[in-house]
């Protein structure tokens, strides 16, 4: 196990870089690490509704970064890792009742999980809303463990979803680009942290 000081220096050292330092690679044993760690986020009912896509081409890089209002974080980054929302998988009756299935309980059981959530899925107001929500779930994974490793990293919502959905091969119903997130090494320092105190945001009751 880690020890608490080593990841409480890990949450405070992370920061969303600006600057990535264009010349210096991830090795893939990091990069995969850190896919990994977004791969085992848990996730609502355990439906894992995302996809990973790494980018590190330069030439598409440099295309998604003029739909990302310019970020240099996305054209300058190691790695580009583009989540996507599995929309529609979530709605699918043979994807959902694999998830349910591997869990290795009895019929009765297995039926009785799926009668639950398809009856919570039918009553939710936006499908699209709790895929993504998901998928933050697996982002701050993603950050944590990078961060943890040396690895830095920049959280992005900022981007003309539906062009890089376009750019990417994706229809945008039941695959939608949610987040991006570029991995590399920082070129600059980071700035101190500002938060605020625990007692401000934490209430024991």
């Amino acid at each position: 196990m880690c020890e608490r000081e080593t990841l409480k220096d890990s949450l405070i050292s992370r920061f969303a870089c600006k600057e990535f330092d264009s010349y210096r690679d991830i090795s893939k044993l990091d990069l995969d690490f850190i896919l990994e760690a977004g791969r085992m986020a848990p996730s609502s009912f355990g439906m894992e509704p995302w996809k990973f896509l790494v980018i590190k081409n330069i030439e598409l890089k440099d295309r998604l970064r003029g739909v990302c209002w310019n970020q240099a974080q996305i054209s300058d980054c190691s790695a580009l890792v583009v989540i996507v929302s599995q929309i529609k998988s979530v709605s699918n009756k043979e994807y959902y009742t694999k998830i349910f299935e591997r869990r290795g309980l009895s019929e009765d059981m297995t039926k009785a999980y799926i009668k639950r959530y398809e009856e919570y899925i039918s009553k939710l107001p936006s499908i699209p809303e709790w895929v993504a929500k998901q998928c933050y779930i697996a982002m701050d994974h993603m950050l944590i463990y990078a961060s943890l490793i040396g690895i830095d990293s920049c959280p992005i919502e900022g981007f003309e979803s539906n062009r890089v959905d376009e750019i990417l091969g994706l229809d945008s119903v039941s695959q939608k680009t949610t987040l991006l997130l570029p991995l590399g090494y920082c070129l600059k320092e980071p700035t101190q942290k500002r938060r605020h105190s625990f007692n401000e945001v934490v209430s024991f009751v």
